[in-house]
């Protein structure tokens, strides 16, 4: 079954935060998930607050939707805090968190420490260091790793994750190396399709795109003997396939009877999980929210959660 998630943007705190969440909650929503950035697209002067604690928040106000970070990055954090920062979460949701993990793009994110630029190689080469780090502390109760990146000196974890051996990893990937890293270690893939240029395909275009990505992470899977067809962990089959369409085409949710054929359309080409960005006043992300919530009903309420 195809499962509806919602990006909501951490910028909301106090009793606005407590009632965003449980609205998403309460639309029926199998999934919801914050941006990790230290700042993205707003003015300046906008709250912008930090996606961990954003999410802390979340957790204390929900109970059956899983939350996640879409994505975290390797620009600013370092796998051993965000590995005990995702186990908390996990324990503080009851076993509902998903650590999200991407790459890190260039930009005023990478360059807020002050660390020197690095080519696409590099940050290939940090990702998958960042990702494998990350998957060892949350499958081990003690962790020592020496590697180009980073580094972790007789980490402990306890108590541990409440799902066994660990939470669900959701990584972004479009390029070969990614895809590849996802088919092998990832429960879910994201993909905004084009990473070059989001939202500014055709339709039509986007979904080729989406069409061809959702083949090379088959293919990737398959090569690596993870099963065709399957949607559940890293141990039993591929990857569940997430796809953001707010980043993709203009307007998904328009009307109920759009957002059910883009649902389908996605469907078709077998994701499994459809993320849309929760409306705003104005900005990034501006629409209707009366629109948005009639169309999220209209699909379906009955959408299960994400369990691994």
């Amino acid at each position: 079954m195809t499962a509806l998630g919602v990006l909501v943007l951490p910028e909301h705190a106090g009793g606005s935060a407590a009632r965003v969440w449980r609205e998403a909650e309460q639309l029926g929503f199998a999934h919801a998930w914050t941006l990790d950035h230290l700042s993205w697209r707003l003015p300046a002067d906008a709250p912008w607050y930090d996606a961990m604690t954003t999410l802390a928040v979340a957790a204390c106000h929900t109970t059956t939707m899983t939350l996640g970070t879409l994505v975290t990055t390797p620009n600013f954090r370092h796998p051993v805090l965000v590995a005990k920062q995702a186990m908390a979460l996990d324990r503080m949701s009851g076993g509902r968190f998903v650590l999200g993990v991407g790459a890190g793009a260039s930009g005023p994110d990478a360059a807020a420490l002050g660390d020197a630029a690095l080519s696409p190689g590099q940050r290939g080469q940090r990702y998958e260091e960042f990702v494998t780090l990350a998957d060892l502390l949350l499958r081990r109760e003690t962790t020592t790793f020496r590697g180009r990146f980073y580094r972790a000196e007789d980490v402990r974890m306890a108590p541990g994750c409440v799902r066994r051996p660990r939470l669900p990893l959701a990584l972004a990937a479009t390029g070969p190396r990614g895809m590849r890293l996802a088919a092998r270690v990832a429960d879910l893939w994201v993909t905004i399709g084009d990473t070059r240029r989001p939202g500014t395909q055709s339709e039509d275009e986007a979904f080729a795109t989406l069409r061809r990505q959702i083949r090379r992470l088959r293919e990737a899977a398959e090569d690596l003997g993870r099963a065709a067809g399957g949607e559940t962990g890293a141990d039993s089959g591929p990857p569940r396939r997430v796809v953001n369409l707010s980043r993709i085409v203009p307007d998904p949710y328009a009307s109920a009877e759009r957002l059910a054929d883009l649902v389908g359309r996605c469907a078709e080409l077998g994701y499994t999980d459809i993320v849309l960005a929760r409306p705003r006043a104005d900005g990034v992300f501006a629409g209707d929210l009366a629109a948005f919530e009639r169309a999220v009903l209209h699909v379906g309420r009955h959408l299960s959660p994400i369990d691994q």
